[in-house]
Protein backbone atom coordinates (compact mmCIF):
# COMPACT_ATOMS: atom_id res chain seq x y z
CA UNK A 1 0.00 0.00 0.00
CA UNK A 2 1.14 3.52 -0.81
CA UNK A 3 0.62 6.13 1.91
CA UNK A 4 -0.96 9.32 0.59
CA UNK A 5 -1.58 12.75 2.09
CA UNK A 6 -3.67 15.70 0.96
CA UNK A 7 -2.45 19.20 1.79
CA UNK A 8 -5.48 21.46 1.75
CA UNK A 9 -8.01 18.66 2.23
CA UNK A 10 -11.08 20.76 3.00
CA UNK A 11 -11.33 22.78 -0.20
CA UNK A 12 -13.54 21.43 -2.96
CA UNK A 13 -10.70 19.80 -4.93
CA UNK A 14 -9.06 18.54 -1.74
CA UNK A 15 -12.30 17.01 -0.47
CA UNK A 16 -12.82 15.32 -3.83
CA UNK A 17 -9.32 13.87 -3.57
CA UNK A 18 -10.14 12.50 -0.12
CA UNK A 19 -13.35 10.94 -1.46
CA UNK A 20 -11.56 9.19 -4.31
CA UNK A 21 -8.49 8.12 -2.33
CA UNK A 22 -10.67 6.70 0.45
CA UNK A 23 -11.98 4.14 -2.02
CA UNK A 24 -8.67 3.42 -3.76
CA UNK A 25 -7.60 -0.24 -3.42
CA UNK A 26 -3.86 0.55 -3.36
CA UNK A 27 -3.81 3.67 -1.20
CA UNK A 28 -3.71 4.20 2.55
CA UNK A 29 -4.97 7.70 3.23
CA UNK A 30 -2.68 8.71 6.09
CA UNK A 31 -2.61 12.50 6.42
CA UNK A 32 -4.98 15.40 5.81
CA UNK A 33 -4.09 19.01 6.50
CA UNK A 34 -6.34 22.04 6.79
CA UNK A 35 -5.47 25.44 8.17
CA UNK A 36 -9.10 26.33 8.88
CA UNK A 37 -10.19 22.97 10.32
CA UNK A 38 -7.04 21.77 12.10
CA UNK A 39 -8.03 19.51 15.00
CA UNK A 40 -11.42 18.66 13.44
CA UNK A 41 -12.35 15.25 12.08
CA UNK A 42 -12.75 15.30 8.33
CA UNK A 43 -16.17 13.66 8.55
CA UNK A 44 -17.32 16.53 10.78
CA UNK A 45 -16.44 18.99 7.99
CA UNK A 46 -17.98 16.72 5.33
CA UNK A 47 -20.56 14.48 7.05
CA UNK A 48 -21.08 12.51 3.82
CA UNK A 49 -17.75 10.82 4.62
CA UNK A 50 -18.93 9.31 7.92
CA UNK A 51 -17.89 5.68 8.04
CA UNK A 52 -15.32 6.19 5.29
CA UNK A 53 -12.78 8.74 6.58
CA UNK A 54 -12.15 9.15 10.32
CA UNK A 55 -8.89 11.11 10.08
CA UNK A 56 -8.48 14.35 12.00
CA UNK A 57 -7.28 17.33 9.94
CA UNK A 58 -3.81 18.50 10.99
CA UNK A 59 -1.89 21.75 10.88
CA UNK A 60 0.74 21.62 8.14
CA UNK A 61 4.15 20.39 9.28
CA UNK A 62 6.94 19.34 6.92
CA UNK A 63 8.23 16.72 9.36
CA UNK A 64 4.75 15.25 9.83
CA UNK A 65 4.23 15.03 6.06
CA UNK A 66 7.59 13.38 5.43
CA UNK A 67 7.02 10.81 8.19
CA UNK A 68 3.44 9.95 7.23
CA UNK A 69 3.28 9.74 3.42
CA UNK A 70 4.98 8.46 0.28
CA UNK A 71 3.02 10.67 -2.13
CA UNK A 72 1.51 14.06 -1.43
CA UNK A 73 -1.25 15.97 -3.21
CA UNK A 74 -1.16 19.75 -2.82
CA UNK A 75 -4.67 21.15 -3.23
CA UNK A 76 -3.80 24.73 -2.37
CA UNK A 77 -4.13 28.19 -3.93
CA UNK A 78 -1.42 29.30 -6.34
CA UNK A 79 1.84 30.46 -4.76
CA UNK A 80 1.59 28.25 -1.66
CA UNK A 81 2.69 24.96 -3.31
CA UNK A 82 5.91 26.48 -4.62
CA UNK A 83 6.95 27.09 -0.99
CA UNK A 84 6.28 23.46 0.03
CA UNK A 85 7.10 21.32 -3.00
CA UNK A 86 10.91 21.74 -3.07
CA UNK A 87 11.22 20.23 0.41
CA UNK A 88 8.87 17.39 -0.50
CA UNK A 89 11.03 16.52 -3.51
CA UNK A 90 14.27 16.79 -1.51
CA UNK A 91 12.81 14.36 1.01
CA UNK A 92 12.03 11.79 -1.67
CA UNK A 93 8.25 12.24 -1.90
CA UNK A 94 6.26 12.08 -5.11
CA UNK A 95 4.17 15.23 -5.57
CA UNK A 96 1.02 15.98 -7.55
CA UNK A 97 0.22 19.68 -7.40
CA UNK A 98 -3.27 20.87 -8.34
CA UNK A 99 -2.36 24.56 -8.53
CA UNK A 100 -0.76 26.33 -11.51
CA UNK A 101 2.65 26.59 -9.86
CA UNK A 102 4.25 23.74 -11.83
CA UNK A 103 2.21 23.70 -15.05
CA UNK A 104 4.56 25.95 -17.05
CA UNK A 105 8.06 25.21 -18.30
CA UNK A 106 8.65 28.90 -18.96
CA UNK A 107 9.14 30.90 -15.77
CA UNK A 108 8.38 34.24 -17.44
CA UNK A 109 5.02 32.99 -18.75
CA UNK A 110 3.98 31.88 -15.27
CA UNK A 111 5.12 35.14 -13.71
CA UNK A 112 3.32 37.25 -16.33
CA UNK A 113 -0.03 35.74 -15.27
CA UNK A 114 0.50 34.83 -11.61
CA UNK A 115 3.37 36.07 -9.41
CA UNK A 116 7.15 35.66 -9.01
CA UNK A 117 8.13 32.00 -8.82
CA UNK A 118 10.26 31.05 -5.81
CA UNK A 119 10.97 27.48 -6.99
CA UNK A 120 11.65 28.01 -10.68
CA UNK A 121 14.50 25.48 -10.67
CA UNK A 122 11.85 22.74 -10.35
CA UNK A 123 9.86 23.77 -13.44
CA UNK A 124 12.09 21.80 -15.79
CA UNK A 125 11.52 18.51 -13.95
CA UNK A 126 7.76 18.94 -13.52
CA UNK A 127 5.55 17.02 -15.96
CA UNK A 128 2.28 18.51 -17.19
CA UNK A 129 -0.30 15.99 -16.02
CA UNK A 130 -2.64 15.80 -19.00
CA UNK A 131 -2.73 12.06 -18.60
CA UNK A 132 -3.78 10.80 -22.04
CA UNK A 133 -1.17 12.97 -23.80
CA UNK A 134 1.83 12.70 -21.47
CA UNK A 135 1.37 9.22 -20.03
CA UNK A 136 4.96 8.09 -20.78
CA UNK A 137 6.48 11.17 -19.12
CA UNK A 138 4.15 10.85 -16.13
CA UNK A 139 5.30 7.26 -15.61
CA UNK A 140 8.83 8.52 -14.85
CA UNK A 141 7.89 11.70 -12.97
CA UNK A 142 8.31 12.71 -9.34
CA UNK A 143 6.52 16.05 -9.71
CA UNK A 144 3.26 16.57 -11.62
CA UNK A 145 1.67 19.91 -12.45
CA UNK A 146 -1.97 18.85 -12.70
CA UNK A 147 -3.81 20.72 -15.51
CA UNK A 148 -6.56 23.24 -14.94
CA UNK A 149 -10.15 22.17 -15.52
CA UNK A 150 -10.78 24.43 -18.51
CA UNK A 151 -7.53 23.37 -20.24
CA UNK A 152 -8.37 19.69 -19.75
CA UNK A 153 -11.73 20.15 -21.46
CA UNK A 154 -10.24 22.14 -24.35
CA UNK A 155 -6.91 20.40 -24.92
CA UNK A 156 -8.15 16.83 -25.13
CA UNK A 157 -10.37 17.43 -28.20
CA UNK A 158 -7.90 19.75 -29.93
CA UNK A 159 -4.46 18.17 -29.55
CA UNK A 160 -4.98 15.13 -31.82
CA UNK A 161 -6.44 17.27 -34.60
CA UNK A 162 -3.67 19.85 -34.45
CA UNK A 163 -0.92 17.23 -34.29
CA UNK A 164 -2.34 15.49 -37.34
CA UNK A 165 -2.81 18.79 -39.21
CA UNK A 166 -6.56 18.43 -39.66
CA UNK A 167 -7.40 21.92 -38.35
CA UNK A 168 -5.76 25.30 -38.75
CA UNK A 169 -3.83 26.47 -35.68
CA UNK A 170 -4.66 30.18 -35.95
CA UNK A 171 -8.48 30.22 -35.95
CA UNK A 172 -9.71 28.50 -32.78
CA UNK A 173 -12.39 29.75 -30.39
CA UNK A 174 -13.21 27.97 -27.12
CA UNK A 175 -16.50 28.88 -25.44
CA UNK A 176 -16.57 27.12 -22.05
CA UNK A 177 -19.03 26.92 -19.16
CA UNK A 178 -18.26 25.85 -15.60
CA UNK A 179 -20.20 25.07 -12.46
CA UNK A 180 -19.67 27.29 -9.42
CA UNK A 181 -17.39 24.82 -7.59
CA UNK A 182 -14.67 25.87 -10.04
CA UNK A 183 -14.36 29.11 -8.07
CA UNK A 184 -13.31 27.20 -4.95
CA UNK A 185 -14.79 26.93 -1.48
CA UNK A 186 -13.61 30.22 0.01
CA UNK A 187 -16.53 32.64 0.39
CA UNK A 188 -16.74 35.38 -2.25
CA UNK A 189 -19.46 37.73 -3.43
CA UNK A 190 -19.48 36.35 -6.97
CA UNK A 191 -20.29 32.81 -5.86
CA UNK A 192 -23.07 33.60 -3.38
CA UNK A 193 -26.37 31.86 -4.12
CA UNK A 194 -28.24 35.09 -4.95
CA UNK A 195 -25.45 36.21 -7.27
CA UNK A 196 -25.34 32.94 -9.21
CA UNK A 197 -28.85 31.48 -9.19
CA UNK A 198 -30.84 32.23 -12.37
CA UNK A 199 -27.74 33.88 -13.84
CA UNK A 200 -25.49 33.03 -16.76
CA UNK A 201 -22.48 35.20 -17.45
CA UNK A 202 -19.09 35.39 -19.09
CA UNK A 203 -16.18 36.44 -16.91
CA UNK A 204 -12.49 37.33 -17.21
CA UNK A 205 -12.96 37.75 -20.96
CA UNK A 206 -9.57 37.96 -22.62
CA UNK A 207 -7.68 37.68 -19.35
CA UNK A 208 -8.33 34.25 -17.84
CA UNK A 209 -5.18 32.61 -16.47
CA UNK A 210 -5.96 29.31 -18.17
CA UNK A 211 -5.61 30.88 -21.63
CA UNK A 212 -1.78 30.95 -21.64
CA UNK A 213 -1.75 27.40 -20.24
CA UNK A 214 -3.77 26.21 -23.25
CA UNK A 215 -1.73 28.27 -25.72
CA UNK A 216 1.50 26.85 -24.30
CA UNK A 217 0.48 23.19 -24.60
CA UNK A 218 -1.22 23.57 -27.99
CA UNK A 219 1.87 25.32 -29.38
CA UNK A 220 4.11 22.59 -27.99
CA UNK A 221 2.00 19.80 -29.51
CA UNK A 222 1.34 21.39 -32.90
CA UNK A 223 4.85 22.71 -33.44
CA UNK A 224 3.43 26.16 -34.26
CA UNK A 225 2.41 29.17 -32.24
CA UNK A 226 -1.21 28.78 -31.23
CA UNK A 227 -3.23 31.49 -29.55
CA UNK A 228 -6.85 30.53 -29.03
CA UNK A 229 -9.70 32.86 -28.17
CA UNK A 230 -11.05 31.60 -24.85
CA UNK A 231 -14.25 32.78 -23.17
CA UNK A 232 -15.22 31.22 -19.81
CA UNK A 233 -18.77 31.37 -18.44
CA UNK A 234 -20.30 30.67 -15.05
CA UNK A 235 -23.48 28.59 -14.95
CA UNK A 236 -25.71 28.05 -11.88
CA UNK A 237 -24.87 24.45 -11.11
CA UNK A 238 -22.56 22.90 -8.53
CA UNK A 239 -20.20 21.01 -10.81
CA UNK A 240 -19.66 20.21 -14.45
CA UNK A 241 -17.97 21.81 -17.44
CA UNK A 242 -18.99 22.00 -21.09
CA UNK A 243 -16.65 23.41 -23.73
CA UNK A 244 -17.75 24.21 -27.27
CA UNK A 245 -14.76 24.74 -29.54
CA UNK A 246 -14.86 26.22 -33.04
CA UNK A 247 -12.03 25.39 -35.44
CA UNK A 248 -11.39 25.66 -39.17
CA UNK A 249 -10.52 22.35 -40.86
CA UNK A 250 -8.01 22.27 -43.65
CA UNK A 251 -9.46 21.96 -47.13
CA UNK A 252 -10.83 18.52 -47.93
CA UNK A 253 -10.87 17.20 -44.36
CA UNK A 254 -13.84 14.91 -43.79
CA UNK A 255 -15.86 13.97 -40.72
CA UNK A 256 -14.57 10.40 -41.08
CA UNK A 257 -10.96 11.62 -40.86
CA UNK A 258 -11.75 13.61 -37.72
CA UNK A 259 -13.43 10.64 -36.08
CA UNK A 260 -10.63 8.28 -37.10
CA UNK A 261 -8.03 10.67 -35.67
CA UNK A 262 -9.80 10.95 -32.31
CA UNK A 263 -10.43 7.21 -32.19
CA UNK A 264 -6.81 6.38 -32.98
CA UNK A 265 -5.52 8.77 -30.31
CA UNK A 266 -7.86 7.68 -27.53
CA UNK A 267 -8.65 4.08 -28.44
CA UNK A 268 -6.91 2.67 -25.35
CA UNK A 269 -7.82 5.52 -23.00
CA UNK A 270 -10.42 4.33 -20.50
CA UNK A 271 -11.67 7.80 -19.57
CA UNK A 272 -12.18 9.30 -23.03
CA UNK A 273 -15.57 8.55 -24.59
CA UNK A 274 -16.15 9.62 -28.19
CA UNK A 275 -19.86 10.20 -28.72
CA UNK A 276 -21.44 8.07 -31.47
CA UNK A 277 -23.07 9.65 -34.49
CA UNK A 278 -24.51 13.11 -33.92
CA UNK A 279 -24.90 12.72 -30.14
CA UNK A 280 -23.31 15.57 -28.18
CA UNK A 281 -21.90 15.46 -24.63
CA UNK A 282 -23.91 16.45 -21.57
CA UNK A 283 -22.43 17.38 -18.18
CA UNK A 284 -25.06 15.17 -16.53
CA UNK A 285 -23.49 12.07 -18.09
CA UNK A 286 -20.05 12.67 -16.53
CA UNK A 287 -21.07 13.97 -13.10
CA UNK A 288 -18.89 12.48 -10.37
CA UNK A 289 -16.75 10.57 -12.88
CA UNK A 290 -13.32 10.88 -14.47
CA UNK A 291 -14.71 10.73 -18.01
CA UNK A 292 -14.16 13.29 -20.72
CA UNK A 293 -16.91 12.93 -23.34
CA UNK A 294 -16.15 14.34 -26.79
CA UNK A 295 -18.50 14.95 -29.70
CA UNK A 296 -18.23 16.94 -32.90
CA UNK A 297 -20.09 18.28 -35.93
CA UNK A 298 -18.44 19.23 -39.21
CA UNK A 299 -20.34 22.02 -40.94
CA UNK A 300 -18.98 21.69 -44.47
CA UNK A 301 -21.07 24.56 -45.85
CA UNK A 302 -19.31 27.01 -43.50
CA UNK A 303 -16.03 25.10 -43.30
CA UNK A 304 -16.34 25.00 -39.54
CA UNK A 305 -15.66 22.15 -37.10
CA UNK A 306 -17.58 22.28 -33.83
CA UNK A 307 -16.07 20.19 -31.03
CA UNK A 308 -17.90 19.69 -27.73
CA UNK A 309 -16.48 18.20 -24.56
CA UNK A 310 -17.94 17.57 -21.11
CA UNK A 311 -16.11 16.82 -17.86
CA UNK A 312 -16.76 17.03 -14.15
CA UNK A 313 -14.55 20.00 -13.24
CA UNK A 314 -13.75 18.53 -9.80
CA UNK A 315 -12.90 15.04 -11.06
CA UNK A 316 -11.37 14.90 -14.55
CA UNK A 317 -10.73 18.63 -14.18
CA UNK A 318 -8.88 18.25 -10.86
CA UNK A 319 -8.88 15.40 -8.31
CA UNK A 320 -9.72 12.49 -10.61
CA UNK A 321 -7.00 13.33 -13.11
CA UNK A 322 -4.58 13.75 -10.20
CA UNK A 323 -5.37 10.21 -9.01
CA UNK A 324 -5.15 8.94 -12.61
CA UNK A 325 -1.64 10.42 -12.71
CA UNK A 326 -0.81 8.79 -9.38
CA UNK A 327 -1.89 5.43 -10.77
CA UNK A 328 0.47 5.77 -13.71
CA UNK A 329 3.36 7.01 -11.56
CA UNK A 330 2.99 4.02 -9.22
CA UNK A 331 2.31 1.38 -11.88
CA UNK A 332 -1.25 0.73 -10.70
CA UNK A 333 -4.17 0.08 -13.01
CA UNK A 334 -5.01 3.45 -14.58
CA UNK A 335 -8.63 3.12 -13.48
CA UNK A 336 -7.88 2.18 -9.84
CA UNK A 337 -10.16 4.16 -7.53
CA UNK A 338 -11.79 5.84 -10.52
CA UNK A 339 -13.96 3.13 -12.04
CA UNK A 340 -17.28 4.16 -10.51
CA UNK A 341 -20.34 3.77 -12.73
CA UNK A 342 -21.93 7.10 -13.73
CA UNK A 343 -25.32 8.14 -12.40
CA UNK A 344 -28.22 7.32 -14.72
CA UNK A 345 -30.02 10.56 -13.81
Amino acid sequence: MIRAGVIGATGYAGAELVRILAGHPNIQLSLLTSRQFAGTRFDSVFPSMMGHVDLVCQEYSLNRVCEAVDVVFTALPHQLPMTYVPEFIRNGLSVIDLSADFRFKNQSTYEAWYQPHSAAEFLSQAVYGLTEIYRDDIRQAKLIGNPGCYPTSVLLPLIPLLKNKLIEPDDIIADAKSGVSGAGRSPSLGSLYCEVDESFKAYKVGKHRHNPEMDDILSRESGKNVGITFIPHLVPMNRGMLSTIYAKPFSGVTAAEIRDCLNATYDNCPFIRLMPGNRVPDTRWVRGTNFCDIGFHLDSSKNRLILISAIDNLVKGAAGQAVQNLNIMQGFSETAGLDSVPFAI
